[in-house]
């Protein structure tokens, strides 16, 4: 190993301010303001001076009326010299030169005008050690069996280990902000009886996300623009039993409705798709609780869905649908606005209103919202509705069990959680690792009040 030693030298030097550098290339300020004053009992007015020299004009009248070089004559400033010696300039190249000057009186006033200030220089003087050697030598960092049969650790160097040293810290993982929200609604969905449905099926036949909830095969939602089609493969091998039940609601209608009276295409239902909704989910699990004893049930799932839509700061092709809902004997509107008052306290979301709308499986559907404290207004948070009996007819439920849903995003309350006001930096490529890691957990607030959300942090118990 490379051993040396060294001495620190430290030097103090003296350099040129701003201000110094000025004078020490143009002349010092009572030089500049003298050179200026023409010879005669006329000389200059002091406002002449202040016109040309600005701020400079007071700091050279000051010095040269100390010098003796000028006067003043009323309102005037004449000479009393013909010529003068430029001290100043001359001690600033002396300094400028040698990074000091032998007069410690000069090196005070030029210090006290802030033309000059101190420097410290550090060296180092370098020598050879006891040590020394140009060879380097590799330490051991371990005590081996070969260097103990061989007897090498009697004269190996072994490096020293600092055992006061904190490791370093791995990296662990982190949720997304969307995962952490995502676990809270589980939780408030569990608290009031849900069960959570199976949502693995990313890709679905147009039957069971588009039929068999009554959405007619021409329907705008339907169309490449709106939804994405499997290339390969493009069509589903089967459809459920109950498809001739599912076509004939559509062309000839059934339960009190007239239907839409267009022919119901088999090739058109079989067509699969990247689900546009987790409602196709709630569907199949209608059905199969068809099949079974009557029994109350409710049923929530959280879940990718995918539109064909163009991406914005509020929009994206893929997102989060958050659904629930209720199968049950009498199930009616108010039961469901009940519900819904409840639900939402456990999320601390008060102040509801619903707004009549359309949605082709419900009726009647309510859009819902809620008071937004931090916006001043009331914001949509949600759709819902009573499914119509020609969907649910046809999934094989009781003429008396009704059946009520509603769904909410997922991307929006976690922007308002942590926020974010581009959908973007929430999910995609633009996404910024940092703050993932650095968000804490997501806590509703369940306590009654105005506001939608409230970050609490999560500190980890040791």
């Amino acid at each position: 190993m490379f051993k040396v030693a060294y001495d620190t030298l430290t030097t103090e030097v003296w350099t040129i301010e701003a201000e110094g550098k000025d004078q020490l290339e143009n002349g010092s300020y009572e030089a500049q303001v003298f050179e200026a004053v023409p010879s005669g009992d006329e000389g200059i007015s002091i406002e002449a001076l202040k016109a040309k020299f600005g701020a400079k004009a007071n700091l050279g009248q000051g010095k040269g009326f100390k010098n003796k070089w000028i006067k003043k004559n009323g309102s005037n400033i004449i000479r009393l010299v013909d010529n003068i010696t430029d001290q100043t300039k001359a001690d600033l190249e002396t300094v400028h030169q040698t990074g000091t000057h032998p007069s410690k009186d000069v090196i005070k006033d030029l210090k006290r005008r802030s033309l000059i200030k101190q420097n410290k220089i550090l060296s180092y003087a370098v020598r050879k050690g006891a040590s020394f050697s140009t060879e380097l030598k590799r330490q051991a960092t371990d005590l081996t069996l070969e260097m103990l049969q061989s007897g090498a650790w009697k004269t190996a160097e072994f490096k020293k280990f600092n055992f006061d040293s904190l490791g370093v810290s791995p990296n662990g993982g982190h949720l997304h902000p969307l995962m952490k929200v995502r676990e809270e609604f589980r939780q408030v969905f569990f608290e009031t009886g849900f069960e959570e449905m199976p949502t693995n099926n990313f890709v679905d036949s147009s039957f069971w996300n588009f039929d068999a909830l009554f959405v007619p095969q021409q329907h705008p939602a339907r169309d490449l623009q709106d939804t994405f089609f499997l290339k390969e493969p493009a069509v589903a091998k089967s459809l459920p039993d109950f498809w001739p039940v599912v076509r004939d609601v559509h062309e000839k209608g059934g339960y009190g409705s007239i239907g839409y009276r267009y022919p119901w295409s088999e090739a058109e239902s079989k067509k699969l798709v990247l689900r546009t909704h987790t409602t196709a989910i709630s569907t199949y699990m209608l059905h199969k609780l068809a099949q079974q004893p009557y029994r109350p049930a409710k049923y929530f799932s959280i879940d990718r869905v995918y539109r064909n839509e163009a991406v914005d700061a509020k929009h994206l092709a893929e997102f989060h649908q958050v659904e629930g809902v209720i199968a049950d004997k009498n199930m009616s509107l108010g039961s469901l606005i009940d519900f819904l008052d409840i639900f939402f306290q456990k999320m601390g979301i008060s102040d509801l209103r619903f707004k009549p709308t359309y949605n082709p499986y419900t009726e009647p559907s309510m859009e819902i919202f809620s008071w937004h404290e931090g916006l001043r207004e009331w914001v949509e948070i949600g759709n819902s509705g009573m499914f119509r009996p020609e969907m649910l007819r046809p999934l094989g439920l009781a003429e008396d069990v009704r059946v009520a849903g509603f769904g909410l995003s997922l991307e929006r309350p976690t922007m308002i959680k942590y926020g974010i006001d581009n959908i973007r930096a929430l999910v995609g490529h633009k996404v910024d690792l940092g703050m993932i890691e650095a968000n804490p957990a997501c806590r509703l607030d369940k306590k009654m009040g105005k506001e939608v959300f409230q970050s609490r942090e999560v500190e980890a118990e040791s």
